[in-house]
C-alpha cells in the first residue's frame, strides 16, 4: 500500500489537496476525524480546548504516534493500493505509518501565518481562533508535538499563497501524478 500523506499548519489548505485525492476517487483519512470522534464518544463537544486535551491525553497514554495507530486501525480494511492521510503532525506518526505501507509520500501545503489567520477566521468552523495570539499558540502547540519535522521531511511542497482555484490545479495536477 502506498500512503499520501499531507501535512501542514493549520489554515495552510491541506483539506484542499486531500479533497483533490477524494475527488479522484482516493480514500482518505483524516487524522483530526479521530479526535473529535474521540471527544463525541466521550460525550464532549469537540472544542478547540477538548480537542486539544485529548490529543494530548492519547499521546502520553499510547505515546506519541498514538492517534496514527488509531488511523491504521481504518488502513487494516481499507480496500485500494493508495490511501491518503490528512494531518499527520509528528515523525512518531510517520514512523507508524512507514510501519504499515510499502510506501510513504509526504505532501506539505504551506501558507505564511497571516494568511492562514485570516482564512481560519474566515471558515466560520468552530475551531476558528478568537484572536492573533490564540492563533500563535495554537502553532507553537501543533510545532511543539512534532509539526515542524514532518513538514521539514516532506518530498513534496506546495506554496498556497495564490487563490483557491489555484490550489485546487496544483492539487488536480499532484493528484495525476500521484494516484
Amino acid at each position: 500500500m502506498k500512503l499520501i500523506i499531507v501535512t501542514g499548519m493549520p489554515g495552510a489548505g491541506k483539506s484542499e489537496v486531500a479533497d483533490a485525492f477524494r475527488r479522484a476517487g482516493i480514500k482518505t483519512i483524516i487524522m483530526g476525524d479521530v479526535i473529535r470522534d474521540e471527544a463525541r464518544r466521550r460525550g464532549l463537544e469537540a472544542s478547540p480546548e477538548n480537542t486539544r486535551r485529548i490529543m494530548l491525553e492519547l499521546r502520553e497514554i499510547d505515546g506519541p504516534g498514538a492517534v496514527a495507530k488509531r488511523c491504521v486501525e481504518d488502513l487494516k480494511i481499507t480496500q485500494g493500493d493508495t490511501v491518503v492521510i490528512e494531518g499527520c503532525r509528528s515523525i512518531a506518526e510517520v514512523e507508524v505509518f512507514e510501519e504499515n505501507a510499502d510506501q510513504v509520500i509526504i505532501i506539505c501545503v504551506h501558507s505564511a501565518p497571516r494568511t492562514r489567520y485570516e482564512r481560519l477566521c474566515c471558515r466560520n468552523r468552530d475551531d476558528a481562533p478568537p484572536s492573533w495570539q490564540n492563533f500563535r499558540e495554537r502553532d507553537l502547540r501543533e510545532i511543539s508535538v512534532g509539526l515542524g519535522g514532518v513538514i521539514a521531511l516532506s518530498e513534496i511542497m506546495i506554496v498556497n499563497d495564490s487563490s483557491l482555484e489555484q490550489l485546487r490545479l496544483e492539487a488536480s495536477r499532484l493528484t495525476e501524478r500521484l494516484a
